[in-house]
């Protein structure tokens, strides 16, 4: 498995929330989803996002925006323009706090006017239970642009209007759509010509840290203890320690303990997956471990995770 592809393994959401925007004449949006990443794809006319703190950055047909953190951003036609929409994840307001005529469609969040030549705009956000991995949120900057000449954004007009469609299976196609639109965006944004290569990427070549990574990756169900990692790797317990942290910004057991909390977020997606089926698969000796641990690290019960019933981080 390359480095690439086990960072994106945890990509995967339920509960996707998509907002779908035209937008005719002078217009700004701000965007208070709250959410650890969210995506906004422009579909057709030009737009800015602005995210918190940091410069305006065009957008054009195509492009995918990602933003990471949490903070509100703003996208309009004008990079001066005052907000008059705000959009959260239940629903949008005016500036003032006024309930707008927004509409939903199949689950899709739905304001402005279809025309012709409006502007249309797509914004999508992951909840608080997406089993985004911490490694991964830490390799991206607040705002990261994927111009659509560097990477082929995988929704089109027409292919949104699909999947709007009110039909069995309508949440699972949302879900399944924003993970795409994610994965895509950021294998273009990782692998584009110039890009600065995260930590993650160079542990992976690194003659400590890239084995010990293998073996912890292989078998995460092992009991391992520093000592044994070390000697499997050929290395002293210092050196290993001093690598792994210097390359990913924690020691060895605390990114196993998050690996191993990453590998059951996926597993406790498996329809007739249990508790007490998962823990041993993972590293923990029981269901009771596994649990504290998951709801410890993520904030939420690994059911509340199974469910999407946890309320959105603000």
């Amino acid at each position: 498995m390359d480095p690439l592809t086990g960072l994106l393994n945890g990509v995967r959401t339920s509960g996707a929330v998509f907002n779908q925007s035209f937008l005719s004449g002078s217009w700004a949006l701000r965007f208070e989803d709250g959410s650890p990443m969210a995506l906004a794809v422009l579909l057709r006319g030009s737009a800015w996002v602005i995210a918190k703190g940091g410069d305006p950055v065009r957008l054009d047909p195509g492009d995918v925006a990602v933003l990471t953190g949490g903070a509100p951003y703003v996208i309009a036609d004008d990079p001066a323009g005052r907000p008059t929409v705000v959009i959260r994840s239940e629903g949008c307001t005016t500036a003032d706090g006024e309930t707008t005529a927004a509409a939903t469609v199949s689950g899709v969040g739905s304001w402005g006017t279809a025309r012709p030549d409006s502007t249309l705009l797509v914004s999508g956000l992951y909840t608080v239970d997406s089993g985004m991995s911490r490694p991964l949120l830490a390799a991206l900057p607040p705002l990261a642009v994927v111009k659509a000449e560097v990477g082929v954004c995988p929704v089109s007009p027409a292919v949104f209007e699909e999947i709007t469609r009110e039909a069995a299976g309508q949440q699972a196609l949302l879900d399944r759509t924003l993970d795409l639109l994610l994965i895509t965006a950021l294998r273009a944004w990782f692998t584009r010509p110039g890009a600065e290569i995260p930590a993650w990427y160079t542990a992976h070549a690194d003659p400590v840290v890239g084995p010990a990574l293998r073996l912890l990756h292989t078998n995460p169900a092992h009991r391992w203890t520093l000592e044994a990692l070390a000697a499997k790797t050929g290395v002293s317990k210092a050196n290993l320690v001093r690598r792994f942290t210097t390359l990913l910004g924690q020691p060895p057991m605390t990114y196993l303990r998050e690996w191993r909390l990453t590998m059951a977020a996926d597993l406790l997606r498996e329809p007739d997956a249990t508790l007490a089926a998962v823990a041993p698969r993972v590293g923990f000796s029981t269901a009771f471990a596994l649990s504290a641990a998951f709801k410890r690290e993520r904030g939420i019960s690994p059911s509340e995770y199974r469910t999407g019933t946890a309320p959105t981080q603000r």
